[in-house]
């Protein structure tokens, strides 16, 4: 079952995650948008991740979970940026990958189901 989670990025300029390689490259709130829905459809993300660490082998695969049905709204408030996702993930698959492109720059304002 969906679960939509509401996100917000305070500032879009420090909303990046510690590896350059992983992190968002957008500055749009579209833009982030797509790029976090990608990263819950796919596993690039998640394998690029898995190729930076000393034992990519040893990575548990369960960590690399997509969701095709994933979707992502973004809009862009004054100053801050607004998400809407849309996935069947589990919540600490989702905050993983935030995690990666946002660093701890995002908030988790609402969870409801979808």
């Amino acid at each position: 079952m969906p679960t939509r989670y509401f996100l917000r990025l305070p500032d879009t300029a420090h909303a990046r995650g510690g590896d350059p390689e992983l992190a968002f490259r957008s500055q749009s709130a579209e833009g982030m948008a797509t790029e976090l829905q990608e990263a819950l459809r796919s596993d690039a993300l998640f394998q690029r991740w898995r190729a930076r660490q000393d034992d990519p082998d040893g990575v548990d695969p369960t960590l690399g979970a997509t969701d095709p049905g994933a979707s992502v709204q973004g809009s862009q408030h004054d100053l801050h940026v607004e998400l809407v996702a849309t996935t069947s993930l589990s919540g600490n698959l989702l905050k993983q990958r935030l995690r990666w492109l946002a660093g701890s720059g995002w908030e988790l304002r609402d969870v409801t189901a979808a």
